[in-house]
């Protein structure tokens, strides 16, 4: 099960059946899941949205930490913000992907930014020596907070999900906040 973990603005915590109308405030937006799919369309109501949290919560309960998924809370107003996770990417799943997903009305307020190190700082205390983030070519916002975060641009590839995507890296020497940023990937920004 995945542990709770708290920043200075956010609670991230396993999700519940009660965070389904939050939750679709999230996943029922067409701004997050065109980010997510082929591996997640729009969620299209709430009893759709109360199946899924079902799927998740049983995942976590037997998922093997750093794996799991997290809800995203914010801590000024018990506000779910949005959700995160540390799952093993397709094929093989030896791959450790972290990803994070928050309300278009706060991508601005760097939550995903705060959310995404909470993450990758639990994945190392298990002894996790490299993450992963893909990012899709022109999702410019999420190559940002990658980056932010200490992630180096490791390329193209369609290893995953059967299309081209960006890929990350990060491992525990990244974590240093004075190293100097990465190379941007080709037509970053441009």
């Amino acid at each position: 099960m995945a542990r709770q973990l708290v920043t200075n603005r956010l609670l991230l915590r396993s999700w519940r059946i009660e965070d389904a109308e939050a939750a679709l405030d999230v996943y029922g937006s067409a701004e997050v899941t065109r980010w997510l799919s082929p591996i997640m369309e729009t969620v299209p109501d709430i009893v759709a949205m109360r199946l899924l949290l079902r799927q998740w919560i049983a995942e976590d309960v037997r998922a093997i930490p750093p794996v799991g998924r997290w809800c995203i809370q914010r801590r000024e107003d018990d506000r779910v913000i949005g959700g995160a996770s540390l799952l093993p990417l397709p094929p093989g799943n030896q791959d450790l992907e972290v990803g994070w997903h928050v309300h278009p009305e706060l991508w601005e307020q760097s939550y995903t930014g705060e959310a995404m190190f909470a993450l990758v700082r639990w994945a190392f205390e298990h002894e996790v020596d490299e993450l992963f983030a893909v990012v899709r070519p022109d999702n410019v916002q999420a190559a940002e907070t990658v980056r932010d975060n200490g992630m180096e641009w490791a390329g193209k590839t369609d290893k995953y999900f059967g299309q081209t995507v960006e890929l990350y890296r990060l491992r525990p020497a990244d974590l240093d906040r004075l190293a100097p940023r990465a190379d941007l990937p080709p037509g970053y920004g441009a």
